[in-house]
């Protein structure tokens, strides 16, 4: 489910690899997982979900 999706990195995180950081994958949903832990577990929002959350931050 999550090895076909494009992931991307904030350009805030930095390149360092002890960054603590997010990864975001869009597409019918948003995938949010640990940048350092690929492989682990990744939470999943609703395209609205997302679109609300991201509104608190405007």
């Amino acid at each position: 489910m999550t090895s076909e999706r494009t992931w991307r990195k904030s350009s805030y995180s930095g390149n360092t690899t002890d960054s603590a950081c997010v990864e975001v994958a869009l597409s019918d949903a948003a995938l949010v997982r640990d940048s350092k832990n690929a492989s682990g577990d990744v939470l999943a929002f609703s395209a609205p979900a997302w679109r609300s959350m991201l509104s608190w931050l405007d």
